[in-house]
């Protein structure tokens, strides 16, 4: 097993953090790099995640590259928030840090995003 991280991907955007509520979901979409320059937008994320008192499903299809901040956001929603945390589309850099941190036991990672529906419980613009 290859156990060398995936490194970040050739032009990659700056990172972005985004959360969407409806009734009974929330949705922290992630896309860009998810580093240490985020670490307060994370934060907030969890936050509102946690204030919705929803099962919290995290969209990672469009993140380039993640690290301990990244990593750390995802352990905090897997625990802190009701039933267990969905992580759809995962690059390889998500998979590999699931898997070398033991999170990924703690979570279910979707290959197909099942959707959210549009509605006006949308948190509103990027955190970012």
């Amino acid at each position: 097993m290859d156990t060398t991280p995936p490194g970040p991907v050739s032009g990659s955007q700056p990172g972005s953090v985004r959360v969407r509520t409806t009734d009974d979901r929330t949705r922290i979409v992630l896309a860009g790099e998810i580093d240490v320059s985020l670490a307060g937008d994370l934060a907030d994320a969890v936050g509102r995640a946690e204030l919705a008192g929803n099962p919290t499903e995290i969209d990672a299809a469009q993140v380039a590259f993640m690290d301990s901040s990244g990593i750390a956001l995802l352990a905090r929603v897997a625990t802190r928030t009701p039933g267990r945390l969905a992580i759809i589309s995962p690059p390889d850099v998500v998979r590999f840090l699931l898997e070398v941190t033991r999170i990924g036991d703690m979570v279910d990672v979707l290959d197909i995003d099942p959707g959210f529906p549009d509605s006006d419980g949308d948190a509103g613009p990027s955190v970012a």
